[in-house]
């Protein structure tokens, strides 16, 4: 179809997008996009490719210098996000734009409150949230706090708080990043049946399986210019990927079978709470041997994030034990834990992966400025680490001006490549990764995910991996526990004894191993 002909049939089109942020970086350049009314639109590309750019664009939370939409074929302007909503445009971001202290009939009417004199109207606003969610048959607890209902549900608000406000083109910015595979099918439904509705909806993934899945068509982004559009009955998963790369990509991991040596880490009832005074993690014992790649896989919010900074030592042990090659490490501080053998992918990398402030160089070696070699006297070698930085970001492919670039001018991609960098090439004894790939492009994911089997393959490393992809977990891990409510569930000593729905059904609560199963996870119990 030409480009003239999709302009025609276009509900709504972005003409010549130009966005250049103060710092020069040109997100978007001369971009012609257009959706119809009543399809799902995969809009695709690497991280950095000016995606979400384009969407915060067009919901005017970024004004372009140059460009125009139309909206029935008229030019519209679009300056703040209620201007988008008084369009009929409506954004659900990738991070939830949620008060978790509120309810969720609160959040559905934050800004268009309705009221009994002067006071809010809270019973009505429990009627409309009960109403919207019966018409959209996406059911949502209106009187609970968001902070108790689960992702999923979390993502039904998101999109029902942009249908009360009247939006009939939605903007999904990755919306099953942190879904099992059940609520990811289930919110397919619903948006299949909102798209027979006429309803458009743009879908902004890295998940090339979904896109074919959900899609009609797509567009492809690259360096901010448009690449490529294609009707997705068309095409393989192999050639988006091609397109959004811009050269093959192997996604399938070549990767033999482990051969585990030790136990590196070994965790032992393991609990704690939070300052809420929750119970976040319930007697969690499991090891991680050398040379093996043990997955963790569960809804987020059941207990990894807090399993993952206590081993790392963001979090104090309270109660338990944790080994590290047979030193407890209750009394130890980070950089003991790190000097140790220890290295982190953070899931949050813009918190606790990098420093903003600093350069690429800076965050390369801001865990080991300190040892010999690397500064004189005192005095950091400048031209050690310069040179040195060069080589890693050449290792990495990272996309940037250098090594003195400053971590901020990168995409998020490019950042994640910046932290695999630094916590590879320390060859660690025990690797956590946490969410390493997510929000990535294929080409930056295929890079860590077969550095993470160098690690084990080539160095015996242990690694904890964390991950809510669980396509990611089943084909990187060699074995796989499963989180729910703070404890484990469950325990496949192989990958090949599990599949998504499986796991699925363990990390939803639907169903629970035997004790006796789980239990193989404690690897001490064997001969080695």
């Amino acid at each position: 179809m030409t480009e003239r002909k999709e302009k025609e049939d276009a509900v709504l089109s972005m003409e010549n997008i130009t966005k250049i942020y103060s710092n020069g970086f040109v997100a978007n350049k001369d971009v012609t996009f257009s959706v119809r009314r009543g399809e799902i639109h995969g809009l695709l590309g690497e991280n950095g490719a000016g995606k979400t750019t384009l969407m915060k664009v067009l919901f005017g939370q970024e004004k372009p210098e140059e460009g125009r939409i139309l909206l029935d074929g008229k030019e519209i302007q679009i300056d703040s996000p209620l201007k988008a909503l008084e369009y009929g445009i409506g954004m659900v971001h990738q991070h939830f734009m949620l008060v978790g202290s509120l309810t969720v009939a609160e959040n559905m009417v934050l800004g268009m409150e309705p009221k009994k004199g002067i006071l809010f109207d809270y019973k009505t606003a429990v009627k409309k949230t009960a109403e919207i969610a019966e018409q959209f048959r996406l059911p949502v607890d209106a009187q609970e706090k968001v902070n108790n209902i689960s992702v999923g549900q979390k993502q039904r608000v998101e999109i029902l708080k942009i249908l009360l406000r009247g939006a009939r083109i939605l903007l999904l910015d990755e919306p099953t990043a942190v879904l099992t595979p059940q609520e990811t099918e289930e919110l397919f439904a619903r948006l299949k049946e909102l798209k027979k509705e006429g309803y458009t909806i743009v879908f902004i993934s890295h998940k090339l399986n979904e896109v074919k899945a959900l899609c009609d068509r797509i567009t492809v982004l690259r360096k901010g210019r448009v690449t490529g559009r294609a009707e997705v009955a068309d095409i393989s998963e192999e050639d988006i990927s091609h397109m959004i790369v811009g050269k093959d990509v192997d996604l399938h991991l070549n990767k033999k079978a482990a051969v585990p040596g030790k136990t590196t880490l070994s965790v032992r009832d393991l609990s704690w709470k939070n300052h809420f005074g929750n119970q976040v993690l319930n007697g969690i014992s499991f090891d991680v041997r050398e040379g093996e790649i043990l997955g963790v896989a569960g809804v987020e919010g059941n207990g990894q994030s807090e399993l993952s900074d206590i081993l790392s030592g963001l979090l104090p042990v309270s109660e338990g034990s944790v080994l590290m090659n047979g030193n407890d490490i209750k009394k130890m501080s980070i950089r003991q834990i790190r000097q140790s053998g220890t290295s982190l992918i953070h899931e949050d990398r813009m918190i606790y992966g990098v420093s903003e402030k600093q350069s690429i160089k800076e965050n390369i070696f801001a865990d080991r400025y300190f040892h010999t070699g690397y500064n004189r006297r005192g005095v950091v070698d400048n031209r050690v680490i310069t040179d040195e930085s060069s080589k890693l970001i050449g290792e990495y492919q990272v996309a940037c001006d250098g090594p003195q670039a400053d971590i901020d001018t990168l995409s998020g991609g490019n950042i994640q490549k910046v932290v695999a960098a630094r916590e590879f090439s320390t060859v660690p004894r025990l690797l956590i990764a946490s969410q390493p790939t997510r929000g990535i492009d294929v080409g930056a994911a295929e890079l860590i995910r077969n550095k993470l089997v160098m690690l084990r393959d080539e160095y015996h490393s242990a690694v904890l991996l964390f991950s809510a992809d669980l396509t990611e977990l089943l084909t990187v891990s060699d074995s796989l526990i499963v989180l729910y409510n703070g404890e484990i569930t469950a325990y496949f000593p192989s990958t090949e004894q599990a599949d998504e729905n499986i796991l699925g059904e363990y990390m939803l609560g639907i169903k629970r191993q035997t004790p006796a199963e789980i239990g193989g996870v404690l690897y001490d119990n064997r001969k080695e």
